[in-house]
């Protein structure tokens, strides 16, 4: 999901969506914590976005706001990793967000009930980057997952990214960035050169 926190869209110059920005991330682009993240040599503005991801139990197709929610067993932080660059130079994103590593996913934890509670913070090298609230989404998780729903089915295994609070720079090698759903999942990864 593409601008869903206001203060995001403005720091880049956006307008809010008035509809879910949706974009794809491919499989392999996905790594665990503790693998580095590489930065390709086609990019010099590669970017961190902390994000509330949620995974998929059940198979949804049209699916009201209140079976999505029901259809969430679990969520993990994650990191969008971004070349801004590019994002910027293509009409879609797919090159800008498809890079291998540039999809960090920390450890599952068990959805809560109130998925509004739940807050994110990303740290580079320790220092606090960014912080931001479900509560302050444009679009709650529920309804993004109805809205996908009505597009395309969702598959249990899928990982869908929320959105990412205003606060997103450049990473360099040498950096640690660190994501974190407040004490519920977390997901760290070194940064090299490819």
């Amino acid at each position: 999901m593409g601008r869903n926190y206001v203060a995001h869209a403005k720091e880049l110059g956006n307008e809010m969506p008035t509809e879910p920005l949706l974009f794809l991330k491919p499989p392999s682009s996905v790594i665990a914590s503790g693998e580095p993240i590489r930065l390709p040599a086609a990019s010099a503005q590669v970017e961190f976005e902390g994000e509330i991801g949620v995974f998929i139990g059940k198979p949804l197709r049209d699916a009201t706001e209140a079976e999505a929610l029901a259809a969430i067993p679990r969520i993990a932080a994650a990191n969008d990793v971004t070349a801004r660059d590019l994002q910027k130079r293509d009409n879609q994103w797919t090159r800008a967000k498809g890079f291998d590593t540039f999809c960090p996913v920390g450890e599952e934890a068990p959805a809560p009930a109130d998925l509004a509670a739940l807050e994110v913070v990303t740290r580079v090298n320790g220092q606090e980057r960014q912080r931001g609230q479900v509560a302050q989404m444009a679009f709650s998780i529920p309804m993004l997952l109805s809205y996908i729903s009505h597009i395309m089915t969702l598959e249990p295994g899928d990982l869908v990214l929320t959105g990412t609070p205003a606060g997103v720079g450049k990473l360099v090698a040498g950096d640690v960035v660190e994501v974190e759903i407040v004490g519920v999942s977390r997901v760290h990864n070194p940064v090299q050169d490819r």
